[in-house]
């Protein structure tokens, strides 16, 4: 129906603008919602979500030993490269917090397979350089106005953040190197309610439920919910799952410099955010980079 390049096409541009206007939504839904519950809300029905295409498509669910192993594979992806962040955010600015995803540089590290092309490749290196950069300074500007709170609460947010990077780049390269026999469908069914589940019960030991009042609920964190659910934590990630089996992954994570370039962007315009030259130059690096990221593709 779509040809394949079409659907890359399509694939990117979900991780690059849906993922990017993900900071700006979680920092809406924590109006309503604490951390933890928020996720489970994500979990939860972005998982329903999908369990009823699944079924409706006729799929099967993984059982017994697969489906322990995507539980587990759904905890440390989700709760690692998700709740991470939302956590975090508490602490700092969308846009910063966008910043601090440090996934291209796990990827090189972690996925030893592609070591060999990453660093042969004079573009993908010069264009993991330039992101670097853009990245850096938006997070020195970014720590120098937009963050409120204690600092060491604010250091605390940053290394949960990076952490959080390590675990999603470990489960999404286990993801790409250990192909399962049931459906993407299927397994991601399991793994965002496995997800769901963990967080609700880390919800219940932090007490968060004896200081949540649905009446004081809003109608944006409700949308705002729905929206993370289903486009970010559903749609989204199945396109990167896919990107990932097709592309080097370290250029797939070139979405961790195009995001913070959208968060930006989204805070100026609908949060009153002041976007400075240097920020323009930032980002004009960022944007620089995965150009030259893209020039170096060549698939594997």
């Amino acid at each position: 129906m779509f040809s394949f390049k079409f659907k890359i096409i399509c694939a990117f541009t979900a991780i690059y603008l849906v993922w990017g206007s993900t900071y700006l939504f979680v920092k809406i839904s924590l109006h309503s919602f604490p951390p933890f519950m928020l996720s489970t809300l994500r979990f939860f029905i972005g998982g329903g979500a999908l369990l009823i295409y699944t079924l409706a498509i006729k799929d099967t669910l993984p059982k017994s030993k697969e489906l322990i192993r995507q539980a587990i594979l759904g905890c440390v992806t989700f709760i690692g490269g998700i709740m991470s962040v939302v956590w975090a955010q508490q602490h700092l600015s969308s846009s910063l917090a966008s910043t601090i995803i440090t996934t291209p540089f796990w990827f090189v590290v972690l996925d030893s397979k592609q070591w060999r092309y990453y660093f042969s490749n004079f573009h993908i290196l010069i264009g993991l350089l330039l992101g670097l950069v853009g990245v850096s300074l938006l997070m020195i500007l970014k720590t120098n106005t937009h963050i409120s709170g204690p600092i060491s609460m604010q250091l605390i947010s940053i290394l949960v953040i990076i952490a959080g990077s390590f675990l999603w780049v470990l489960g999404s390269l286990y993801l790409r190197n250990n192909p399962s026999s049931t459906s993407v469908y299927a397994n991601t069914t399991v793994q965002l309610f496995a997800a769901g589940i963990c967080c609700l019960f880390i919800s219940l030991f932090n007490g968060e439920m004896n200081h949540f009042n649905l009446s004081q609920t809003r109608l944006d964190g409700w949308l705002s919910v729905t929206y993370l659910a289903i486009f970010s934590n559903t749609l989204t990630f199945l396109a990167f799952v896919w990107l990932i089996k097709i592309k080097p992954p370290a250029i797939v994570s070139t979405y961790s410099y195009v995001n913070p370039m959208v968060a930006t962007l989204l805070g100026w315009s609908l949060g009153n955010e002041h976007i400075t030259l240097v920020q323009i130059l930032a980002l004009s690096l960022i944007l620089s980079g995965v150009l030259f990221v893209n020039l170096g593709r060549n698939k594997v």
